[in-house]
C-alpha cells in the first residue's frame, strides 16, 4: 500500500494506512481525546450524527523534538482550535464530519476502518478542498499525522511534525500538479 494520498476528484484527497489492530483500538485513537491528541488533536467527539467535534492542534508537541512551524505556518504555533460536526457515525467502521464547520474553509473528512488480514485498513478521505494550496497543506498534513498515528500504534517515537510536513508538502507539490 502506497502511503501517498491521491486525488480521487479535483477537490477530494484519499489516503490509506495499514495499522496494527484491533479495530477497537484504532477507533479509540480516532474518537478519544487523550489518544487522538498523541497523533492529531485533542478534543471531544460526540459519536452521533449532529454531534460536536473539537480539535485543539499542538503539532509541535506530537514528537519529543518539539519542532517549530516554518514561517508559512507561523500562525499554527501553539494551540490551534477547530470545530466540526459529525455527519455520519457507525462505530468501529465509519466516522465522518465537517472540518472547520461553519467557516469559509469548511470541508469534510471521513475515516473508514476495515479488517485487512491481521491489520486494520484506515482510509481517510478529505472532500471539498477548494484550492491548490489547501490541497497541498491537507495532503502533507494528513500524511504526516497518519504516519504519527502508525508510529504511536507500533510503539515508535515519531519525528518532528513540521520537518516531515515541510518535506511532504514539497513532494505533494510535484505529485499533485500532474
Amino acid at each position: 500500500m502506497n502511503d501517498y494520498g491521491v486525488l480521487t476528484a479535483p477537490d477530494t484527497l484519499r489516503l490509506e494506512r495499514l495499522l496494527p489492530g484491533p479495530i477497537e483500538r484504532v477507533w479509540q485513537y480516532l474518537t478519544e481525546s487523550d489518544k487522538r491528541a498523541t497523533w492529531l488533536a485533542a478534543g471531544d467527539v460526540e459519536q452521533r450524527v449532529g454531534g460536536k467535534v473539537e480539535h485543539t492542534f499542538r503539532n509541535s508537541e506530537l514528537s519529543p523534538e518539539h519542532d517549530i512551524p516554518p514561517p508559512k505556518y507561523a500562525d499554527c504555533a501553539g494551540d490551534v482550535a477547530m470545530l466540526g460536526k459529525v455527519t455520519a457515525c457507525e462505530p468501529l467502521r465509519l466516522l465522518r464530519y465537517l472540518w472547520n464547520a461553519g467557516s469559509a474553509e469548511e470541508s469534510e473528512v471521513s475515516f473508514e476502518l476495515s479488517p485487512h488480514q491481521d491489520q486494520v485498513k484506515l482510509t481517510v478521505t478529505h472532500r471539498r478542498l477548494t484550492s491548490p494550496a489547501e490541497r497541498l497543506s491537507v495532503a502533507g498534513g494528513w500524511h504526516t499525522h497518519l504516519n504519527i498515528l502508525r508510529d504511536r500504534l507500533c510503539g515508535n517515537t515519531p519525528p518532528g511534525f513540521w520537518q516531515v510536513h515541510t518535506q511532504l508538502e514539497q513532494e505533494y507539490a510535484e505529485r499533485l500538479s500532474g
